[in-house]
This record gives structure tokens, sequence and C-alpha cells, in this order.
């Protein structure tokens, strides 16, 4: 019997919860992983999903300057953690930082583990026009060299960057943001069709603009409509979000979840607010949301912006609510319009669309080890076997 193809994974921020998906669909796929990263905590995570994880230390959102530090001390002590490395068959880079520990990393291994970059946003310094951006563009070529393959979670990501813009020139694999796992997803109880009209927003948040386009449209509604909040604000792109989300009725913020409770968040909204602003024209238009993916599973029905990918997608897939222009004018027009009828029309074209183009089953947890597993060498197999 095959030995699990041991994969270290780096990371730069082993609290986010879609680490600890990517981890699962790893180890269910027939892997066995060890993580390392930064994190955005307080105190340090012990395991993800089993998993052990090596505290590198915390970071910060928007910390550019101390991340960058926070490599350069990594890089240069990851000698003493010589012997996880040396016990890797491949390592799995998640973004840039990571990819330049990854190929410190290798460089102390004989044989040399494969290394794979994952890219899965494009950060707006790499987009950067003057001497950063063509720093930071360059490196990323440099490094890449030292990798076998990409994977990314958007084809606007490979024909918008990675085509046009990146120095990386890699076997490129597009792995997209999937629900998993598969269990979680149940038969989707059918929603009351009737005011107030519920609009979930969930996981990252981070889009002032969402929010306030969310305030307004809730204030003026008259309690016709009424937003849901849920996930890891980014406090530092907010005012006051707390005071914000508390001083609008309607309006409300619960915390966290945990993805045990998806099931039900989705079932008590009408809506998924799938639009992102963060960084117009750059990785906000051409990102797939999780929360596109998780509604969909759902059969929640998005509400994207139709000029971006995510607005692309739900065109192509005939759902949704696409508008021209993520403006106040236009959900107010959809709103008042908004009939039990049309709404049930709009759940069902939800429902209607295959589950396999949200969710990821075990067959695609195993294509995805057995593509990583694809890069290593035979003396590595070897060894693993």
């Amino acid at each position: 019997m095959t030995k699990p193809l041991h994969i270290l994974y780096l990371v730069h921020d082993v609290s986010d919860p879609a680490v600890a998906r990517r981890t699962a669909m790893l180890t269910e796929g027939g892997a066995a992983v060890t993580i390392a990263g930064f994190r955005r905590t307080e105190n340090p995570v012990a395991t993800i999903g089993g998993s052990a994880v090596i505290d590198l230390g915390q970071t910060y959102n928007g910390g550019f300057a101390q991340r960058f530090l926070s490599v350069l001390r990594v890089v240069a002590s990851l000698r003493r953690h010589k012997p996880i490395l040396e016990s890797a068959d491949l390592i799995l880079a998640r973004n840039l930082e990571m990819l330049a520990i990854g190929v410190r990393g290798q460089s102390l291994c004989r044989p040399k583990p494969p290394l794979v970059y994952e890219s899965l946003d494009i950060h707006r310094l790499l987009l950067n026009q003057g001497a950063i951006g063509k720093a930071l563009r360059n490196l990323e070529g440099w490094l890449s060299k030292r990798a076998s393959a990409l994977l990314t979670s958007s084809p606007a990501f490979i024909h918008e960057y990675f085509e046009k813009r990146s120095r990386v020139r890699l076997p490129t694999y597009l792995v997209e943001n999937k629900l998993y796992p598969a269990s979680l997803v149940g038969e989707s109880p059918t929603r009351i069709a009737s005011a107030p009209w519920v609009i979930g927003w969930f996981g990252a948040i981070r889009c002032a603009k969402s929010l306030d386009l969310l305030t307004a449209l809730v204030r003026e509604s008259r309690g016709q409509v009424q937003v849901v909040i849920r996930g890891r604000p980014s406090h530092d792109q907010f005012a006051d979000f707390e005071k914000q989300t508390s001083a609008t009725p309607g309006l409300t913020f619960e915390g966290a979840y945990k993805p045990a409770e998806l099931p039900a968040m989705y079932a008590s909204c009408h809506f998924t607010w799938a639009i992102d602003m963060f960084e117009e024209g750059q990785n906000s238009a051409w990102l797939l949301p999780n929360r596109l993916y998780e509604g969909g599973a759902f059969a929640c029905v998005p509400i994207a912006a139709s000029g971006v990918e995510t607005g692309r997608t739900i065109q192509r897939l005939h759902i949704g609510v696409p508008l021209t222009e993520p403006k106040l004018d236009a959900l107010r027009a959809f709103f008042a319009t908004l009939t039990p009828q049309r709404y049930q029309a709009l759940e069902a074209a939800s429902r209607a669309v295959p589950a396999e183009t949200w969710v990821a089953d075990r067959s695609a947890c195993i294509d995805l080890v057995n593509t990583l597993r694809n890069f290593c060498p035979v003396t590595i197999l070897r060894r693993a076997a």
C-alpha cells in the first residue's frame, strides 16, 4: 500500500478558515499534512483538522513592513526546521511571502522536494505600477522559477494577472474555492418568499463600500430589507465597524462562525452578498469568493456586479441578480419590484445548478493530491512508499 504523500503546507495565516478547508481536502485525498505558518490571532494554533501546526509568529492585517521583517526572520532561522523540511515529499506555499520561505526551505534539502505555489489573491502591491510593484513582480517571477506548478482559484487570475502582468511562467491549475466537505450540504428548506428580504454577507468582511451601501439600503427600506453579517471583519478597513453595524436597525453582525453553521446561516437568508469592492478593478474584479460557492451550495440567490468575474459566472449559469452597477439606485429598484413569484423563480434557478459546480467531493480531493504527487521525482516517491 502506498504511503500518504507528506505535504508541508506553508501558509500566511493559519487562522484563516480556508486553510482548514484545504488541509481537509489534502488529507481526504490521501496526503499527510504538516502546516507551518504565521497567524493573525493572539494565541498559537496547535492543530488544524488533526494536522500539526508549526507556529512562525504573529502578523497583522495591513502590516506589510512587519510581515516582510517576519519573513526575513523565518528565512534566516529556517535551518532549525530542517528535519521537518527533509521529511516533506512536497512543499505547498500559499501566497508570495510563503513562496519565499518555501524556496529557502527547499534549498536546505537533499534531494530537493518539489515546490508548488498557491496564489488565491493578487495583492494590490503586486499590481502597483511603480518601482515597488515591479520589484515584487520580479521577485515573484524569480522565486517561481524554483517551483513546479501554480495553483489558483479563478480563471480571471490566470488571464488578467498571470498571463498579462506576472513574471510567473509555470504549469497552472485551477482549483476553485468550492465548499468542502460535501457532507455539510443537505436538502435546503424552501425559503418563505416574502419581505423582509434578508441578505447574508458572510466570510472575510473587508469592503467598506459594501457596508456603506448595505447600511443605506437597510435604513431606507423601512423594514423591507435586512442584512446579516457573519465572519471576520478587517477592522483596519472600517472607520468604526461595531458602531456602524450596531446603530442600524435591521443590520446585524453576529460574529464568527464554524463550517457546521453554514446550512442554518444560508437557510435564514434569501440572498448572498457576492459583491466585493475592496480592490476594485484588480483582485476584487477577478476573484471568485468562498461565499459564492457556499451560497450556491445552499441555493441562496447571489447578488453580484455584472462586470466582474463573479457576475460573469452567475450570468453564465443563468442565476442570481447581476447589477450593472453596485449602487443604491440599482438595489432600490430591484427590491421595489421584487415579488414572491419573482423570488421563487430566482431560487428555483439556483436549485437547478448541479451540486458539483459549488461543492468538492472526495474524488476532487484525490485528484488534487494526485496532481501534486505527479510533481514528485521518482526518488521522493520511492522514499514515500
